[in-house]
Formats: structure tokens, C-alpha cells, sequence
């Protein structure tokens, strides 16, 4: 390391990077501490978006070139298609960034530093269409400085927020047209087996998907009591009755049976929709469900002559400073003010919006916490659990309102 090889003085770039990447490829890893494989995999990844920008200014040059039609190639994307056996969307997005990078050197920088990934480049170009190209422009650097500093689903958010802003009218047919493309199919086999899929708009997948996962905790936790028994300790995962895909098919039966079984006259369910307001944070409008999924104005307005609605007012640094009543009783307006500060787990590897959910006390409750909201953050089962160093059995000690710590 630092010592340059006489034949590597005479050598092209390219041909120092082989040689380099035989030798990481050979690294001997036995013994190396856990601590160091994560400086290890964090320099791969900082190298590996370094080594695509340098393709994609390659790519560029010999694209603007149309090199590949010394081979006879139609377009460059084919020519890569042919050459390197790669499916023909991942051929054609690699020269679409490098086309695009041509004219955005700023993004492009940021992608040779390794402060951005690729997937940081296909959601910024994801903004930029014949609609929004002139505001895209112009406001490019700004998008980039959110891939750069906030975490990814956060980014996201922030781009489809800009997107609604600059260009609603697009953002309400986008919309407009992810509605219209729902779907769902159901058939039977020869052998009496169903098949099917299922397409849903934002609104309607997270209704679906919230209600299946609530019944497949239910069925989860039935599995986990019957293998404590059967086996007289704690199971492993591989030892209860049913996988997660059987579980899931029986929580899918099971909504089925409570929608027939449900009185007639009975009061459907309401969604809950909640406007979350932070103008010196996000600078911008605010449409989203609760696990941060982006909607459109439109898209809330259907809804709302069968939702319930309650305000959430936040101050600097999100810090709730007022939630309003809604139509329908809840228990404690501290505990949805934790939920809708951050919507995530407060540790900060981990973004999951959890679906069984905990109320950790900051400060223990063990050792004179109080239990009120500043001293209370939001957090998964797992990072609960291992914080307060309780053993992780798949299940929960919390209460049945999922507090804990």
C-alpha cells in the first residue's frame, strides 16, 4: 500500500483499477473485527459510485460518438444489451444517466465524490420531464443538497413534494392515473389452486396492507403460543406451524371472513387522514399518509366525505405543539403527537415505519422517567427491546398500547 509498481508507472488507469480490484477480491477477512468490516463495506460502497460516475463519463463521450454502430448496433442501449448479456432496462438507464449527467455537472460531481448512489440518480432524474425541465434547472442543487443529507424514503418525500409544487397539475394526473391502473385477480387452476395479483393506488394499498398486517401479527403470535407449549421454551422462527407467506394467506382468508361476518348496519371503518404542518423544516407543502407515502390535494379530497380528520401542528425541529380533536375517540394525543413526529424508529440505521409500534421512555421509566411526551420517542420492537436489553422472542413485553421502556 503507498509503494507504486514500476510496471504500474507505465500503466493506464484502467489497468491499475484491475489489478487493484484482483487484490480486494483476494482479501483475507478471517479474523477481521466487526468494527473494521464496517469501515470495510462503507469504502466499497464510496468506490463503487465513484467507479460508475467514471463509466458514465465514458458512456457519455462514446455515446456521443455512436461508437456503437461499428458493431452494427441500433442504439447504444442495445449495444450494451449485446455485449454484456444485461436486461434491456438496466442497459438503457445506465445511458440515460450518462446523457443526462452531460448537461448537470453538479450531480454528476456528487456521484464521482461517492456522496450519492445511483439510486440517488434515478429518483433525481425521475423529477426532471418535459414539464418540469426548466424548474428542474433551476432548482436541481437544491434536490441534490436533500439526496446528499437526508435519508433516502426523507429525500424521496422532499422530491415528490417539489414535484407537487412545481408541476400539480401533473402531480393530480399522476395520481389521477395510478387510481385508474388498480387492479386485482383472482383465478382458479385445473387442480382447484388460486392465483392472483393485485395492483393498488397508495390509499387503498396501505389500507389493505395495514389491516393484513394487523391479522397476521394476531395469527403470529397464535403460532408463537402454540410452539411455546408444544416445545416447552421459545421457538425459532423455522419451528412455528406456518411460514410468513402461509401466515399471510390465512390473514387474507381471515379479512375475508370478518367482512362477511361484520353486521350489516355496522359502521365502517373510517381512514384517518392528518395533515402534518413544519413550514420552516419542509418549506413546502405537505400531502402524505402517515407512513409517508406522497398523495396529491386530489387524491385527500376523494376521501375525505368518509375520513376523519385531526390536526397536527409542529414547531421548530418538529417539536408538537398542538393536536387537535378528530371525530372519532382516541386514547392520548401524546402518543399520536410520538407517532407523527417522526413516523419511524428513533434509531438511526433504521427506517422501518413499524406496524407494532412501542413508546420508549428517553429517559427509563425504571430510573424516574416521567411518562410524558418529551420524554418519549417512537420506535420498533427491536430497537426498543435492545436498548433496554430485554430478550428478543419475536414478540412483545409492552402493553397492550405497545409501550414500553
Amino acid at each position: 500500500m503507498g509503494i507504486v509498481d514500476t510496471d504500474d508507472a507505465q500503466a493506464s488507469p484502467l489497468d491499475v483499477t484491475e489489478r487493484a480490484v484482483a487484490c480486494l477480491a483476494g482479501l483475507d477477512l478471517d479474523g477481521v473485527p466487526a468494527g473494521e468490516l464496517s469501515s470495510l463495506v462503507e469504502r466499497f460502497q464510496h468506490l463503487r459510485c465513484r467507479l460508475e460516475a467514471a463509466e458514465a463519463s465514458v458512456l457519455s463521450r462514446w455515446d456521443a460518438a455512436k461508437a456503437y454502430r461499428l458493431d452494427g448496433a441500433k442504439t447504444a442501449a442495445a449495444w450494451l444489451g449485446w455485449k454484456h448479456n444485461l436486461p434491456a432496462e438496466t442497459a438503457r438507464q445506465r445511458v440515460r444517466h450518462a446523457r443526462a449527467l452531460r448537461s448537470l455537472p453538479a450531480i454528476h460531481q456528487a456521484w464521482a465524490d461517492g456522496e450519492i448512489d445511483r439510486s440517488h440518480i434515478t429518483t433525481l432524474l425521475g423529477a426532471r420531464n418535459g414539464r418540469t425541465a426548466e424548474a428542474f434547472d433551476r432548482d436541481h442543487k437544491v434536490l441534490l443538497d436533500a439526496a446528499k443529507g437526508l435519508g433516502f424514503r426523507d429525500f424521496k418525500s422532499f422530491r415528490d413534494r417539489w414535484m407537487g409544487t412545481v408541476d400539480p397539475d401533473g402531480a393530480e394526473r399522476n395520481a389521477d392515473n395510478q387510481e385508474a391502473a388498480r387492479e386485482a385477480y383472482l383465478a382458479q387452476s385445473i387442480d382447484g389452486m388460486w392465483f392472483g395479483r393485485i395492483t393498488l393506488d397508495p390509499v387503498r394499498g396501505t389500507i389493505v396492507n395495514e389491516t393484513l398486517a394487523m391479522i397476521e401479527r394476531e395469527l403470529f403470535e397464535i403460532d408463537w403460543a402454540q410452539a411455546k407449549d408444544r416445545l416447552g421454551r421459545k421457538p425459532t422462527l423455522d419451528e412455528l406451524d406456518r411460514t410468513p407467506a402461509q401466515r399471510r394467506a390465512d390473514a387474507l382468508t381471515e379479512m375475508a371472513i370478518r367482512a362477511r361476518t361484520a353486521p350489516r348496519d355496522g359502521r365502517r371503518p373510517a381512514p384517518l387522514f392528518t395533515v402534518v404542518i413544519d413550514y420552516e423544516t419542509l418549506k413546502g407543502p405537505v400531502c402524505e399518509l402517515w407512513n409517508r407515502t406522497n398523495i396529491t390535494p386530489g387524491t385527500a379530497a376523494k376521501w375525505l366525505t368518509g375520513a376523519d380528520v385531526e390536526r397536527i401542528v409542529f414547531d421548530g425541529k418538529s417539536r408538537v405543539i398542538d393536536v387537535g380533536a378528530q371525530r372519532r375517540f382516541f386514547r392520548g394525543a401524546d402518543r399520536r403527537a410520538l407517532q407523527l413526529e417522526n413516523r419511524t424508529c428513533w434509531h438511526p440505521t433504521c427506517d422501518e415505519i413499524p406496524q407494532r409500534p412501542q413508546v420508549d421512555h428517553i429517559h427509563e421509566w425504571s430510573k424516574g422517567g416521567a411518562t410524558i411526551r418529551i420524554n418519549g420517542r417512537w420506535g420498533c420492537s427491536f430497537h426498543n427491546e435492545e436498548r433496554n436489553q430485554q430478550p428478543r422472542d419475536n414478540t412483545s413485553d409492552a402493553d397492550e398500547d405497545g409501550d414500553s421502556g
